[in-house]
């Protein structure tokens, strides 16, 4: 990983040459490999094209699950119309009481048609209001070439989404900690049922932290999957793929290769703005959150300060905002970084005592 130095260092951060990564390809109909920190499409292949999707749609269904307010571990009764879905199933009983949780897991690690069913159902009272939820919730992701008909990714008309909407919902996915920990997780007892995660790049590929097979007859193979190496999370996406295991594999492979993570770090100070009305006579200006983006051994970032106004007036509190670190990579914006004060600046604020005042004084 490669860290930005602050502004008063450097104007424009260098790297040293990576290694070359070879060319890719995939055998999908739709494909594309993201960084997941800052979004940055690392390759694409039909990346926006409106595609059957297969139970990868399980993702929305837990993410839309998990943020409906309803407790993880509350038992409920398994509705009937949950029961005998067509499809992979984790075999619900009518009546079975379950918890939200249980049937997570039997949704992401079975891929359970039945266990969407009653999510769904549990969360929004019925299929049809959960999928309004789940389209909302596409919006909201900005997931412009998909929507959603049911919560278990069954073919059905209207049912779509793409290859780069997957992967926004991917970097949603990632942000949640209970769909991640979920996802990663290669097998699980859940009351009586033993179930094993479909996704076998969990024991075949270094990093792996899991996401979401699917398959039908009219999408074929779909997978969505993610692995962390080096400070660096990469999402990859095949929608129609029939060497789907080999391809994320290479895919992997190739972004680790040939990308490494810039990162400024969170406090890293990058100039300070004089302040009026205080004995304090500056603040610095710190990063308030870190940032990251990958970069290859060709490309250089662009480091700029735009401060909110030229100086400010007392009081100023810690994490006041004073401006905004601006990066660009080739003179494309990629990234806007806030900068807030490292410290306090009262009116009646003392300034910091200069450690040479009192040896200078001894001196003279």
């Amino acid at each position: 990983m490669k860290r930005i130095l602050p502004l008063a260092l450097c104007a424009i951060v260098m790297f040293q040459r990576l290694p070359t990564a070879q060319a890719v390809g995939t055998s999908a109909s739709s494909a594309i490999l993201v960084e997941a920190s800052s979004g940055r499409v690392l390759y694409e292949h039909n990346s926006h094209d409106r595609r059957d999707i297969a139970s990868i749609t399980k993702l929305m269904t837990a993410l839309v699950a998990l943020e409906s307010g309803v407790p993880l571990g509350e038992e409920f009764p398994v509705p009937d119309e949950a029961v005998g879905v067509e499809g992979s199933s984790v075999y619900l009983r009518p009546g079975e009481r379950v918890t939200l949780e249980g049937l997570l897991y039997g949704l992401l690690l079975r891929s359970g048609n039945d266990a969407a069913a009653a999510i769904a159902i549990r969360c929004a009272g019925s299929q049809e209001d959960f999928a309004r939820e789940m389209n909302r919730k596409a919006r909201e992701l900005g997931m412009a070439d998909s929507h959603f008909v049911n919560p278990s990714g069954l073919t059905a008309e209207g049912h779509y989404s793409s290859a780069y909407d997957m992967a926004l919902l991917a970097r949603a996915c990632l942000e949640n900690e209970t769909l991640l920990r979920i996802v990663s997780t290669k097998t699980a007892t859940v009351g009586s049922r033993v179930l094993t995660n479909h996704n076998k790049l969990l024991w075949r590929y270094e990093g792996a932290v899991g996401m979401k097979t699917g398959y039908t007859e009219k999408a074929g193979r779909t997978l969505v999957s993610a692995a962390r190496r080096g400070g660096m999370t990469l999402i990859a996406v095949t929608l129609n793929d029939p060497d789907d295991w080999r391809d994320h594999a290479a895919l992997l492979d190739w972004g680790f290769a040939g990308y490494a993570p810039a990162e400024v770090e969170e406090g890293a100070v990058f100039g300070c703005v004089p302040v009026s009305g205080s004995l304090v006579p500056f603040v610095e200006a710190q990063v308030q959150r870190g940032w990251l983006y990958p970069v290859t051994g060709e490309e250089q970032l662009e480091l700029k300060t735009v401060w909110d106004a030229p100086a400010v007036s007392a009081p100023v509190e810690r994490g006041d905002r004073l401006g905004t670190l601006e990066v660009r990579c080739g003179g494309e914006l990629v990234g806007q970084v806030p900068l807030v004060a490292a410290r306090s600046a009262g009116r009646d604020a003392v300034p910091a005592k200069n450690p040479l005042e009192g040896l200078l004084s001894g001196i003279f």
